[in-house]
């Protein structure tokens, strides 16, 4: 075990955990109590925002100029991946150690399949996911089991500024005015939803910072990584401090898939549904498992899915070149906000220089 791996143990040991077993038909284990923050209002998924005329987007559907048959079908989604952490009320804005984080975020603006990224911001679509992840760092090997929350679906960028990146100031009782600091960027890049029968995986790319600094390390994000995903049935209760106030709100329909197990591998519809809850379980083999062929896509003309995110990877790293001359300036570009209002991108604890 390296001094990185031992340092996250000790901190993971510290904190209340939320977790479950690899197996979908078996129960949650230990425990975590949701804070006010997880306890998000449940919604149905908002209607995707269509491009109004003359707005710019890097999105060019169907720009791969092939046929349906052409993407592999083992990927269910793809699209744009940032990572965020927010720093506890009694730090400030900017978190010295891992300790210093309240919780970290995994923003996702999902793309058509076939979509390629030209030039410009992404545009917003309306249908941006953001996953809170109470446990602060992510998992890496398949020891590492933990649960994420759908905290917003069906968003925009103008409700992500307002509810999420910026910070904010609130009147409390006993201890006066209580300032939550504003979201600081870590990391962005590609990903993809994939299905390797069974299970399913969230595979992704990093394509900022150019090289990974103390923070990601420290996260447990990677240049190429990827989790296990799972979505729990919300009709079975997890332990008693374990629930949230509110589910999912799921169609008759989406429920019945379920069948009788407490858990099975996400698929993207899940993550529409504010309240969601996904466990992630690490993977210490990287892309290999998440991308892996499929038997269905071995025919001509069908990319390899590594072969599509290796196209998306190149798409984007040239597209983020021309946002901006720095990191910060490149994510809060992407997002429709001015990079001069937010944390820059940190790479080192106690230092946040991009």
């Amino acid at each position: 075990m390296t001094g990185s791996t031992k340092s996250q143990a000790k901190i993971h040991e510290k904190e209340d955990t939320i977790e479950a077993p690899a197996s979908p038909e078996a129960k949650a284990g230990p425990k975590h109590k949701p804070e006010p923050e997880e306890e998000a209002e449940k919604s149905e998924p908002e209607p995707k925002r269509t491009k109004k005329e003359g707005e710019s987007t890097a999105v060019e559907e169907h720009g791969r100029e092939a046929n349906e048959d052409s993407v592999p079908s083992s990927i269910l989604e793809k699209g744009i991946i940032y990572f965020f952490i927010r720093g506890r009320v009694s730090v400030g804005e900017e978190p010295s150690s891992v300790d210093d984080i309240a919780r970290s975020f995994i923003l996702l603006r999902p793309i058509a399949k076939d979509a390629k990224l030209g030039s410009g911001p992404i545009g917003d679509a309306g249908n941006s996911r953001l996953l809170a992840v109470p446990k602060k760092v992510f998992p890496q090997s398949g020891r590492d089991k933990w649960i994420a929350i759908v905290e917003k679906a069906g968003a925009s960028f103008a409700q992500l500024r307002e509810e999420f990146l910026a910070s904010s100031d609130s009147a409390t009782k006993t201890v006066g005015t209580r300032h939550t600091p504003a979201a600081t960027p870590v990391a962005e890049g590609v990903y993809a939803i994939t299905s390797t029968g069974r299970e399913s995986h969230l595979a992704y790319i990093l394509t900022l910072p150019a090289e990974l600094g103390e923070v990601q390390k420290e996260l447990g994000l990677k240049e190429k990584g990827s989790f296990v995903l799972s979505t729990k049935n919300p009709e079975y209760p997890g332990p008693a401090n374990a629930r949230l106030p509110k589910g999912p709100e799921y169609s008759k329909e989406m429920l019945e898939e379920f069948r009788t197990l407490r858990w099975m591998g996400t698929q993207p519809k899940h993550l529409d549904y504010v309240n969601t809850q996904i466990l992630l379980i690490g993977e210490s083999s990287g892309l290999e498992k998440a991308l892996e062929p499929q038997k269905e896509d071995q025919k001509d003309g069908v990319a390899e899915p590594a072969e599509e995110m290796k196209k998306l990877e190149e798409e984007d790293l040239q597209r983020m070149k021309e946002l901006s001359k720095d990191d910060s300036g490149r994510v809060f570009a992407d997002l429709e906000v001015h990079a001069k209002d937010y944390p820059k991108l940190q790479t080192t604890f106690g230092d946040q220089s991009s």
